[in-house]
């Protein structure tokens, strides 16, 4: 036979195995919440409270008919706090509730009030506004605080900063905190403007980049051990781990980590829109495409246009009921950096007369210079350069807490 033939056939197969080991479908990630073997006897007789929102579930397998005499089994979800609330010893005394509350339907900085579940019965507790750090008299008599909350790894996503708050009331009250780790959608990759110290707030407590590639476990024990709480002072903390996860592991959030993150799209292009919080641009509130658009009723008429209306999560969107142009980013392929070229896009679109930074911009952006840099023309490209020996020196920060690599 001609070594020609024998090498394309040679490689024919070698095709074909290497499409079968590609196929090979990748271990189910399992959440902490889900591995109760792991941390249900941290809990027994203890008097415990977990910050909660709606994804906070756990999975569970039931035997269901799927054809006439044929069983098969499916998934349900049930609310952490429902399940560890009927198991015998394990003593649920209250719920604390972040940005958007404990079923998380309220809107972004609007007020959640304390109040009492309706299915369980238990407090639940705000942890968002005037009320953003427990209280001393909050966690008397508790034994441990549970915390397990979906997050999305972006700096100005206020639950890492409940998550500072929780750790350092029950630091100074000598309380354990426990956190049931959860993927983060968002932790392929690390980017974005270190903050700096003077421009901390809710919105972003710490020196680390808008991206910053750790789960909220791993978040947990930088927190901790970088002594960012109050004084310097340390938790006595404990993270249950995820099982089949790294950091590039692809993992599709199926309830929404808040009101106007619907979806795997626009919880990947968070990270670049969020910036036009802190502008007079709508980024897709009031739509059914939050964080996948940008748009302003001053901007040149294109084809694409939207009207922002009050619905879910935005009773009160920017331009609303007013009829914007503006960019479609539903078909954009997966990111792996932030897209600066957008917010450059819009500000350009916008006229002179119109104001484009809102005060708050300093606070997503983590300093000043970002509003500077695009004020003064520097291209996506020449503004990223200025970021670069800052995150080389966050990664060296971040190895530390590493739990998955």
């Amino acid at each position: 036979m001609n070594f020609q033939l024998i090498s394309c056939a040679q490689k024919l197969k070698d095709n074909k195995i290497a499409n079968k080991k590609s196929d090979k479908k990748a271990p189910e990630i399992i959440t902490a919440a889900n591995r109760i073997e792991l941390y249900s006897s941290l809990l027994q007789n203890k008097n415990i409270a977990i910050v909660a929102n709606q994804t906070s579930v756990i999975q569970k397998v039931q035997r269901a008919e799927v054809a006439p005499n044929v069983m098969g089994s499916k998934k349900v979800t049930q609310h952490l706090v429902d399940y560890l609330n009927n198991i015998k010893n394990i003593n649920v005394q209250k719920v604390f509730a972040p940005e958007h509350g404990f079923r998380g339907k309220a809107d972004a900085a609007e007020l959640v009030k304390n109040g009492k579940d309706s299915k369980t019965g238990l407090p639940i507790i705000s942890l968002y506004g005037k009320n953003k750090k427990p209280t001393a008299e909050q966690l008397k008599n508790l034994d441990i605080v549970v915390f397990d909350i979906q997050d999305v790894g972006v700096r100005f996503y206020t639950y890492i900063s409940t998550l500072h708050y929780v750790m350092e009331a029950c630091a100074e009250a000598d309380i354990p905190v426990l956190i049931l780790d959860r993927p983060n959608p968002n932790a392929h990759y690390i980017d974005g403007p270190i903050l700096e110290k003077e421009h901390a707030s809710f919105v972003g407590k710490h020196p680390v980049p808008v991206v910053y590639g750790m789960t909220i476990g791993e978040y947990g024990q930088m927190i901790n051990g970088e002594k960012w709480l109050k004084n310097g002072i340390q938790c006595d903390l404990e993270v249950i781990p995820l099982k089949n996860y790294n950091h590039n592991s692809e993992y599709s959030l199926a309830i929404r980590p808040s009101p106007n993150l619907p979806n795997d799209k626009s919880i990947n292009l968070y990270p670049s829109l969020g910036f036009f919080e802190g502008t007079t641009i709508n980024a897709g509130r009031g739509t059914e495409f939050q964080f996948q658009r940008y748009g302003a009723p001053y901007f040149p008429k294109t084809d694409f246009n939207y009207t922002p209306q009050a619905n879910f999560g935005a009773k009160y969107p920017k331009h609303k009921n007013k009829l914007c142009y503006g960019v479609d980013l539903s078909d954009t392929e997966k990111l792996s950096a932030i897209n600066l070229k957008w917010l450059i896009d819009a500000y350009q679109k916008t006229p002179k007369e119109e104001k484009f930074f809102g005060s708050t911009f300093t606070i997503h952006a983590g300093n000043t210079k970002l509003q500077q840099q695009i004020e003064k023309g520097l291209s996506a490209q020449e503004i990223r350069e200025t970021w670069q020996k800052d995150l080389e020196k966050f990664k060296e920060i971040r190895n530390k807490y590493l739990i998955y690599k």
